[in-house]
């Protein structure tokens, strides 16, 4: 598979999506027609309607569009007709006002989401799509005309091979800090012309191409539990970015056949997914001695709190929950009924091997490939009941059973939680205790299934000699994301389409280099092969050697593909930058919207793969968990086994998969379950065969204390080493000495203290 190549490295500043000389910014909405037009000018398009979402347009031809399209007018251009006449209903009804912050939890506001994505979705052709899309944009809340035009451009086949700009750019305040949008806010309004003592002290840099970098980690961190260890990877941008792309590769409301998702391993992907999440958090509280985490229970008080430190776009905070937390009160018992009622149908369900759903239709739950109807019951793409009732999603339930909403449910007033938005609710700690209780589900039901006999493991011929990594080294690596996005432009602004100053965010982030696994192969016969390779933990929290059954579910598969062998040895090596389904970082998208396409021939060239990679990928970075300086013990395992078929369910069709671009792990190649052969009890005396081998790994960590991952030249004349509140990991141990000068008044001449 290709991968991203990287032609020159620059600062993220100047890079560029793409990079092609006959292009440039000026693509004017509504002049020419669009169906013909390759991706590029479609993405421009996109890239327009999403820029400086919190205002009016700054773009004429949008402008004008929105003016003249008139949408009950143009009922004909819709395949489905009666979208546009529900959706004008609503619409003269009253929506939720702009100004107001979407959630992704609230009925009201997600059954209007719906209903305008469904406009923009059945939009006969692209030409449609742009005026449709140009028509909301200057009429309904900002926040879900972007979650409906991301939705929209992720299932229409004329939106494939399309980029978008990433969510924490369109829509920085979920992303980062709220002292960090305040700095900005301060910078923007003195024009940055602010006290030199206090933007030192808060890690406020100008630069001369008139850029704002704000330092995030200069700002008291409110620390509520020892889960905030681990804040880095829980509040990650990318990680939090994945898992909204997640939800909108598969969203749970999609459960018409018209979308094709029923042709898809949708349920399996997303049980999947989150499961492989649970057991990437397992290996990084490890990395801090820390054991796993326990599932959410109601009968006792919510122990660690959270403070997600994010203000709302309306300027409310979105709300702290403190420790000890009493999840069920007299407001939320009703749900908590609900909430039982359908939890123990569906482990009853699991038990008797079957559901009844209210229209008398039965979801068999006995074989392998009925995880899939029991995925899509739990976690979303088919009804409880097959008639007019509500869903039931139960994430959804369980994050409102948390809130502190309860007398604003479903209203446009309602103020959002971490748990509420895709963009968040993995910041939360007890998101992930929810997720684990969810999943448990699937745990029960895979314990229901008889183990993996030999035959199933094995791949007669085919044997496993050696395996080899290289070796894995960690680091707290820098980032600078651009948050213009989250200010607004004044009117001299306006007119030029563009922010006087760029805003950006420096932040701190887990990554590590990139390293190659090496295996070799003896085969006796020249055969198709689908090769796994996974880590996973040697050791628990306390040091004791765990067993297969222990780990099994603790085992995050990094790689996953097809490989022809030959007959006789077969040495495979594959670099961690071109494993399945991970992405490298995203480039800024501002060049492409401020100066057109890149012609220099520098920054990031596009590749035909990268656009669905930044759909489904995981972060590249995020693969291996911090490791230490003595290096954190973990196993990697490989097994090598022949391409199976026939093994799900009758109405998926692996080509529909194929289209969309859809191929997450090996669902696309493959049809044997997702975790094989760690997704069932493992019976040891039949588990090991020849086609299969484990091998221990260390994972290091380099820091700032070692001095050995110093990357950029740094002048310690005036720096002193210093721990205290302030102190993120090592690598933040130096401070300028102006750190203390800030207890002075601001004046040219300032003493030591």
């Amino acid at each position: 598979m290709r991968v991203l190549i990287l032609v020159a490295f620059l600062a993220a500043a100047t890079a560029s999506v793409v990079n092609d000389a006959n292009y440039s910014f000026d693509v004017v909405i509504g002049k020419d027609s669009l169906m013909k037009a390759d991706v590029k000018m479609k993405e421009i398009c996109i890239m327009k309607l999403l820029n400086y979402v919190l205002q009016p347009t700054v773009y004429e031809d949008i402008k004008e569009v929105a003016r003249e399209y008139m949408l009950e007018e143009n009922t004909d251009k819709y395949s489905k007709s009666d979208v546009v006449t529900k959706f004008m209903e609503t619409f003269k009804m009253g929506m939720l006002p702009r100004g107001e912050v979407f959630v992704h939890t609230n009925a009201l506001q997600m059954e209007q989401a719906v209903k305008v994505f469904r406009i923009l979705y059945f939009a006969k052709d692209y030409d449609y799509f742009i005026k449709t899309a140009c028509w909301l944009r200057e009429r309904i809340n900002g926040g879900m005309f972007v979650y409906a035009l991301t939705a929209a451009v992720f299932h229409r086949s004329d939106c494939v091979g399309i980029t978008l700009p990433a969510p924490y750019e369109i829509y920085p305040y979920f992303f980062v800090d709220s002292h960090v949008i305040n700095k900005a806010f301060m910078m923007k309004m003195t024009k940055a012309a602010t006290d030199p003592v206090l933007m030192n002290y808060y890690g406020i840099k100008v630069t001369d191409k008139s850029m704002v970098v704000i330092d995030w980690r200069k700002g008291v961190r409110r620390s509520l539990s020892e889960d905030d260890k681990y804040s880095y990877f829980t509040e990650d941008v990318d990680l939090n970015t994945y898992m909204y792309y997640l939800h909108m590769n598969y969203p749970y409301w999609m459960t018409d056949e018209v979308y094709g998702l029923n042709k898809e391993r949708q349920g399996e992907i997303l049980m999947y997914a989150n499961s492989q999440l649970l057991a990437r958090l397992r290996m990084e509280r490890l990395s801090h001695k820390m054991c796993d985490i326990k599932m959410f229970m109601w009968n006792e008080p919510v122990k660690n709190g959270y403070w997600p430190k994010i203000r709302l776009p309306n300027g409310d905070e979105m709300p702290v929950r403190q420790n000890n937390f009493v999840p069920v009160t007299s407001e939320n018992l009703k749900l908590k009924m609900l909430l039982d009622d359908v939890e123990q149908m569906i482990r009853e369900g699991i038990l008797t091997g079957k559901i009844e759903r209210r229209d008398g239709t039965m979801i068999n739950l006995k074989k392998p490939e009925d995880v899939e109807m029991l995925a899509r019951l739990i976690l979303g793409g088919m009804n409880v009941a097959n008639d007019d009732a509500k869903m039931f999603h139960m994430m959804t339930m369980f994050r409102k059973m948390l809130s502190y909403n309860q007398y604003n449910m479903d209203k446009y007033t309602y103020v959002p939680t971490a748990l509420d938005m895709y963009t968040t609710c993995l910041r939360d700690p007890v998101f992930w205790k929810i997720m684990k209780r969810v999943m448990n589900s699937f745990v029960l039901f895979k314990n229901m299934l008889p183990s993996y006999t030999r035959e199933e493991l094995d791949f007669p011929g085919v044997k496993v000699e050696r395996v080899v990594s290289e070796k894995m080294v960690t680091f707290m690596d820098e980032y600078d994301m651009d948050i213009t996005n989250a200010l607004y432009l004044d009117q001299a602004e306006m007119q030029k389409k563009k922010s006087d100053m760029v805003y950006v965010a420096r932040m701190r982030r887990l990554n590590h280099q990139p390293f190659k696994v090496s295996i070799d192969v003896m085969s006796d016969k020249a055969v198709d092969a689908v090769v796994r390779i996974f880590i996973g933990p040697k050791y628990d929290c306390m040091g004791r050697l765990m067993s297969i059954n222990d780990k099994r579910l603790d085992m995050l598969e990094i790689d996953s593909f097809v490989y022809k062998l030959d007959t006789g040895k077969n040495n495979i090596v594959r670099s961690s930058l071109e494993m399945h389904g991970v992405i490298e970082q995203r480039p800024w998208t501002k060049n492409i919207l401020e100066k057109g396409f890149d012609t220099t021939g520098t920054g990031f060239k596009s590749i035909e793969s990268w656009w669905y990679k930044s759909r489904l990928g995981f972060p590249h970075r995020l693969l291996l968990p911090l490791g230490t300086l003595g290096g954190l013990p973990l196993q990697m395992f490989v097994i090598v086994t022949p391409v199976k078929t026939g093994m799900v369910l009758p109405s998926i069709d692996m080509s529909t998969m194929k289209a969309r671009y859809a191929c997450r792990w090996s669902v696309c190649f493959d049809t044997m379950p997702l975790g094989f052969p760690f997704d069932r009890e493992i019976y040891m005396p039949t588990f090991f065969t020849n086609n299969m081998k484990f091998t221990d790994v260390q994972v290091y960590r380099k820091d700032l204390s070692t001095m050995s991952n110093t990357i950029k030249d740094m002048d310690m004349s005036d720096m002193v080493m210093k721990k205290d509140d302030l102190t993120y990991l090592d690598s933040d141990m130096l401070m300028n000495w102006s750190y203390k000068d800030v207890m002075l008044m601001s004046s040219d001449n300032m003493l030591r203290m």
